[in-house]
């Protein structure tokens, strides 16, 4: 049956077209359902017997949601006793536009067997497609179909048919019907066999508001948001909470050329927003403009109701001589970005009660209020929990329980929490990607050996870090015949494994890069190909990707040949041990020559890269030995550089930059670039107020100007401090990020911290998907493979790199959160005394590094009463005792332990040893151990 809609629209040259849409109606739908014998169904997904017991319905039943329900309940969808149910396919294409995770959530639950969960497309189906009546809303005339099909299925099927909604007017119109309607709350409340799903209902807000008197202004309608915005009287932006005080946050100005950053402070002017929301600002007056406050504030565990107005009055306490910027307050939410976040619960004091508090990880998030009877059980478990809503009679949001994890300490339990924080895919590889490998025993065939250099008599070796299993890349250098060197590097040809628009394909790209825990890796692809088959094992035929260059003895290059190659590598060493060979005088075999000859050229190339600008910085970093047994560390060491490191980094630049030259040249509208952006002079700040307060002065106009200053700024008293000048200055850096190069102009691809006008990614590509799809515009570009259509739509290449710019960023963070998470396992039976150096001087804390853990933390100069025998003077950042002062890069002595006063909450804490303060500073527990500091020679 085919049924046709006309209308007539205006197109914007002013001319009247006629549209017709025909909309097909079909008998041959089947309903799904084991009991029927009407419909001629293929494999019925709806049991013949339900199960679920409930007080309200004692027979077998379906259950058929609406809208609402699978955008706001699914943690009850997702539970395993919940099954049989109909999503409509009016609810899933409405839930598809509304929101896309729920949308990803509830595909997810309709592929698990075990939950018979059935997609029933009824706009297509004679029987229950309804049309739009004259003046009735879209939103209406879907509730119309939900209950038309409901009627459908209570009709067609001898089983009972429960339709659960929480739109109260949806719910009496089905009743009015003879259907049988539930609520959410009404239907989970009658499922005595589970009460533990009360604790996960998201509650309406009207069904949450308690009374009593508002603590926050009212946010306004979106109408009136966005008239403001058209207007000028609002901003729109992204809002980002600080870490360090959680009554101050920024918001990120979208589209403004005056103003990119926007300070907002105190609970008023949050206006109940949350970390990463889309919110509506109005700036102050700047009479009121402020500047970001030196107090490290948190949410104490044991903080009463009364107590942030003292904060905030803290915050109003007038800062002399310190620039004001832009200040405003939030007055609407745009968009609410809320996820699920793990944390502890914080027990009610009230022995009997339900309510408790929900202590995120996230320092960026505030308290969660939830309901739970499950209390006692959750005490000492990390677990999820959702926001629903934050009424303004509340002082913190509103959410509800969705599961537990396991206990706080456990090592599973905690990494599970940092990759879940940091939204890492992590599921095992379904079949559908498992089944896109290669068959095993795998071999080169004759075919690819036809269209290949063959690579296998070069003397070529991989050098990596200990214990590497996925090698990218290995190197090649020998003398030519005329005088020159030719160089190679071979890059694993992961694109040959992952063909595009495959199920293995669009995993990774889901996934963007590999994600390198301290224990642990989280691969991008599969084993067999991350570890095995792109894996550029020693003394095994390998597919490869070569850049060949042909270098002056002056490492100018002369020529440059890309091809697709099959190599074998003769020996794969790590850093540690390529060294040694580089210095034993005795080695005089074709790997040493080709080692000597790539360091020599490799010192040459940074020498020409740090005099065009090329900035050399610095960041802490340790490396843990674990036990065999435990899995927990036993050791912690700063990690060494030796001149191996920066052969390997100096060959993957020039590749970079050659192959970005070659795609761009190739494909100036669709290359996947990376840019870095030269930071703002206001980025500039800390570090040059940081410096002078030390007698020296930075000079950053430039990029060369900024490495020639970092390179003069050194204190025969401190050794230590060109590295933490490095440190704080990669800080003042921009995000370095992926882009489509059609999508900006030619001026802005410059990668700042390299010096180089243009740079891309290529000698990764076993971790990082943006190397693949480099691999397959360099493979189009010689003719080595053929393209295809995404490859080239500029607006495609722009989203993935956006989602690749998320993955790493998170990537980063999870490795970081990982170092945390072992070093305090470190600590957890040990006191230690480090050294230590202060990056940051705030009003009651010292921001303290301890370079042999590259821990950092903060000293609090307060006591429990906040009384501190320290004066703050914020012109000169520095803290006063007596003769004692304590400024930034000052070397001190910090106890590390584990604050043990909350069981479930254990944290690290330092405390200050040396400049000995009375009544302040602690005993030492011994001499600071990085006084006896190995180096790792490994």
């Amino acid at each position: 049956m085919q049924r046709s809609k006309i209308f007539v629209k205006k197109t914007k040259k002013g001319s009247v077209l006629k549209v017709v849409r025909e909309h097909y109606l079909r008998d041959d739908i089947w309903c799904g359902s084991k009991t029927c014998d009407v419909c001629l169904q293929q494999a019925a997904i709806l049991e013949e017997s339900p199960e679920l017991e409930s007080n309200l319905c004692r027979q077998p039943h379906y259950i058929v949601t609406d809208t609402n329900v699978v955008l706001h309940q699914m943690d009850i969808l997702e539970v395993p006793v919940i099954k049989n149910v109909i999503i409509l396919q009016t609810v899933l294409e409405e839930v598809r536009h509304r929101s896309a995770p729920a949308y990803k959530r509830i595909k997810d639950i309709l592929t698990i067997r075990d939950k018979h969960f059935y997609t029933f497309t009824n706009e297509h189906h004679k029987d229950t497609y309804v049309e739009r009546q004259p003046g009735e809303s879209a939103n209406d005339r879907n509730d119309r179909a939900i209950r038309m099909a409901t009627s459908w299925y209570q009709e067609h099927l001898d089983i009972k048919i429960v339709l659960v909604t929480d739109d109260m007017e949806n719910k009496e119109k089905a009743k009015k019907d003879g259907l049988t309607a539930y609520t959410v709350s009404e239907y989970v409340k009658s499922l005595s066999d589970s009460p533990e799903l009360m604790d996960k209902l998201a509650l309406r807000t009207s069904d949450k508001t308690t009374g009593g008197k508002a603590k926050f202004p009212e946010h306004l309608p979106l109408s009136e948001i966005q008239r403001g915005i058209k207007s000028g009287n609002y901003m729109q932006g992204s809002f980002q909470a600080s870490r360090d005080n959680y009554l101050e946050a920024n918001v990120s100005v979208h589209g403004s050329e005056k103003f990119d950053m926007v300070l907002i402070q105190g609970s008023h002017n949050l206006n109940r927003a949350v970390h990463g929301d889309v919110v509506a600002i109005q700036l102050l007056s700047e009479s009121e403009w402020s500047c970001p406050s030196s107090l490290v504030l948190t949410e104490t565990e044991k903080e009463e109701e009364e107590d942030t107005p003292n904060k905030e009055n803290i915050l109003k306490e007038k800062k002399s001589q310190v620039p004001k910027q832009p200040t405003g307050k939030v007055v609407g939410i745009i968009k609410r970005n809320w996820r699920q976040y793990c944390g502890i619960l914080q027990p009610s004091l009230i022995k009997e009660s339900t309510k408790h508090l929900f202590i995120p990880t996230e320092r960026r998030i505030h308290k969660i209020r939830i309901e739970t009877r499950q209390a006692k059980t959750l005490e000492g478990q990390r677990i999820i929990v959702c926001i629903d809503s934050w009424p303004r009679n509340s002082r913190y949001p509103l959410g509800h329980f969705v599961r537990a994890l396991g206990a706080v300490g456990d090592k599973a339990t905690e990494n599970e929490v940092l990759l879940l924080e940091h939204d890492v895919p992590h599921t095992p590889f379904s079949q559908s990607v498992l089944s896109c490998l290669p068959e095993m025993p795998w071999r080169i065939t004759e075919e690819d050996s036809k269209r290949r250099m063959d690579l296998r008599h070069l003397d070529i070796c991989s050098v990596d870090p200990p214990g590497c299993t996925d090698i990218d890349d290995a190197l090649h250098c020998r003398e030519m015949d005329d005088g020159n060197i030719e160089v190679g590097v071979h890059i694993a040809d992961v694109s040959h494994f992952i063909r595009p628009g495959t199920a293995i394909d669009k995993e990774a790209a889901k996934r963007g890069t590999t994600v390198y825990l301290i224990d642990k890796r989280i691969d991008m692809v599969p084993e067999l190909l991350s570890s095995n088959l792109c894996s550029l094992r020693c003394k095994e035929d390998r597919l490869a990707f070569s850049v060949l260059w042909v270098l002056s003895q002056e490492a100018k290059i002369i020529d440059v040949k890309f091809t697709k190659s099959i190599i074998c590598s003769r020996v794969s060493l790590t850093y540690a041990e390529a060294q040694m060979i580089i210095d034993d005088k005795n080695r005089t075999d074709a790997i040493a020559k080709s080692l000597r000859g790539l360091n020599r050229l490799a010192k040459l190339l940074k020498k020409q890269r740090i005099e065009s600008g090329a900035l050399t910085l610095a960041s802490p970093e340790v490396r843990f030995h674990i036990d065999s047994e435990t899995h927990d560390p036993i050791d912690v060491q700063s990690k060494e550089l030796r001149d191996t490191n920066s052969m390997v980094e100096e060959f993957m630049l020039l590749a970079n930059i050659s192959v970005a030259e070659e795609i761009f040249r190739e494909f100036p509208n669709c290359a996947m670039l990376r840019r870095h952006p030269e930071p703002p002079p206001s980025n500039f700040e800390p570090i040059i107020k940081a410096a002078q307060s030390k007698g020296l002065q930075l000079n950053v106009d430039t990029g060369k100007d900024l490495a020639v200053s970092l390179n003069d700024a050194q204190l025969a008293d401190n050794p230590y401090f060109n590295t933490m000048l490095r440190i704080l200055t990669t800080r003042c850096m921009m995000q370095a990020l992926y882009f489509c190069s059609g999508m900006l102009p030619e001026a802005d691809f410059k990668h700042y911290g390299l010096a180089t006008r243009i740079y891309t990614h290529f000698t990764s590509p076993i971790r990082r998907y943006s190397d693949v799809i480099v691999h397959r515009l360099l493979a189009v570009s010689i003719g080595a493979d053929a393209s295809y259509p995404e490859l080239t739509e500029k607006k495609k290449t722009h989203a993935l790199c956006f989602n690749l710019n998320f993955r790493h960023r998170m990537a980063q963070y999870a490795g970081r959160a990982s170092v945390g998470l072992h070093t305090q396992l470190f600590f957890k039976t040990r006191v230690i005394d480090e050294d230590g150096y202060v990056l940051f001087v705030r009003k009651n804390a010292l921001h303290v590094l301890i370079p042999k853990y590259g821990l950092e933390g903060m000293v609090f100069l307060t006591d429990e009463k906040k009384r501190s025998p320290f004066t703050y003077d914020e012109q000169e950042s520095i803290q006063r005792c007596g003769d004692v002062e304590i400024g930034v890069f000052d070397h001190v002595v910090v106890q590390v332990s584990i604050d043990r006063s909350n069981v479930q909450h254990q944290k690290l804490v330092l405390r200050l040893v040396q400049p000995e303060i009375p009544g302040f500073s602690v005993p030492s527990s011994g001499p600071p151990s990085a006084k006896k500091m190995r180096m790792d020679t490994s």
